[in-house]
């Protein structure tokens, strides 16, 4: 039982962080093709700025629950794919140095330089989660020891491209709702053409994806064992058709929470369909990691539990009110990033 629970947590984890580092993600890498001029990157820097850091504590939390509540899928996840994690990792490491820097130096050169770590680090994390979570919900070739029968490139597969392109896809639809809820003028309108656009795209490969996750993996067994499932794809499917409603009557609001539950209800289609495996195995079904042989005692999750508890409201509360804090549409200049710190 509580297994079962903490990998539900464990799922949910890893879509909230998507939700909410998805619009960072998304804004930093469309920032070339947005931004014409310095005043509109430091908005889009600005839109971004408070809120990254405290997304990125939902990555860390979905990492540690990984490793706290099933440590032998950690233990096999860092080993066999290695190069990948640390691919992300490195994407991430760009994003945030070229976020972080960029302001600290008036040298058009420097900060050019700096912008192109943030955007390509963006782009690549994006990029790196699909094609990670892909092969996830597909299957990776690791025997009955958990060792790895491939290298990165296996994990680059058709199925794991077209993972990476949905979710640079949607992250793209997600940035670009983001940036027309927080900037005004050419920017907002170039966001509103821009989310429009990623959204017909998103539209299409959504149904590419589920159409092949049929073919080409058993994400849906659960769902046929359990018809009560498929409210989740339904969900994720009608978010999706709202997601696009709201942005053509450019309600920005709505069409950012819905695009929020779209991306947390994918997630969980992949999680819940891959069940009770964490990482299942390619070569034999046998040799997955699953709940049942990786997780840690029942007291530990039982205390992890309380943990939980008692810590996630505080930082959901403590995230509440820095985006009520800085709520507003971003400025220009400097000052929307630093104030309030």
């Amino acid at each position: 039982m509580m297994e079962t629970v903490w990998f539900i947590l464990w799922g949910v984890l890893w879509g909230v962080y998507f939700l909410l580092d998805g619009y960072d993600l998304g804004a930093g890498a469309l920032m070339p093709v947005m931004a014409k001029s310095e005043e509109d990157r430091k908005k889009i820097y600005n839109s971004i700025g408070p809120f990254w850091d405290g997304n990125e504590v939902w990555l860390i939390t979905a990492g540690g629950v990984t490793f706290a509540a099933f440590p032998g899928t950690y233990a096999t996840m860092f080993s066999a794919l290695y190069s990948a994690l640390m691919l992300v990792l490195f994407a991430l490491i760009l994003r945030g140095a070229g976020l972080a820097m960029r302001e600290e130096t008036a040298n058009p050169r420097a900060r050019r330089f700096w912008d192109v770590l943030f955007y390509v680090g963006s782009f690549l994390a994006a990029l790196l989660f699909g094609v990670f979570f892909a092969n996830i919900f597909k299957g990776v070739p690791i025997d009955g020891e958990g060792v790895f029968h491939g290298n990165l490139f296996t994990l680059l597969n058709p199925y794991g491209l077209m993972g990476g392109l949905l979710f640079l896809v949607f992250f793209f639809t997600h940035g670009s709702i983001w940036l027309a809820l927080k900037t005004d003028g050419d920017l907002q309108e170039r966001a509103t053409r821009s989310a429009l656009r990623f959204w017909r795209v998103l539209l299409v490969i959504s149904v590419l994806f589920l159409v092949f996750s049929g073919i080409l993996t058993s994400l849906y067994d659960n769902y046929l064992a359990n018809p009560v499932l498929f409210i989740i794809p339904v969900i994720t499917v009608v978010s999706l058709v709202l997601t696009g409603i709201f942005v053509m009557k450019r309600d920005w609001y709505k069409s950012w929470w819905t695009s929020s539950i779209y991306i947390l209800s994918a997630t969980l289609f992949g999680v819940i369909g891959i069940y009770p495996s964490l990482m299942p195995s390619s070569i034999d079904p046998a040799f997955s990691r699953t709940i049942h042989n990786t997780a840690s005692s029942p007291l530990t999750l039982k205390i992890m539990l309380g943990v939980v508890v008692v810590f996630v409201p505080i930082v959901i509360a403590y995230q509440a009110w820095i985006h009520k804090l800085f709520g507003g549409k971003v400025k220009g200049d400097r000052s929307a990033y630093h104030e309030g710190y």
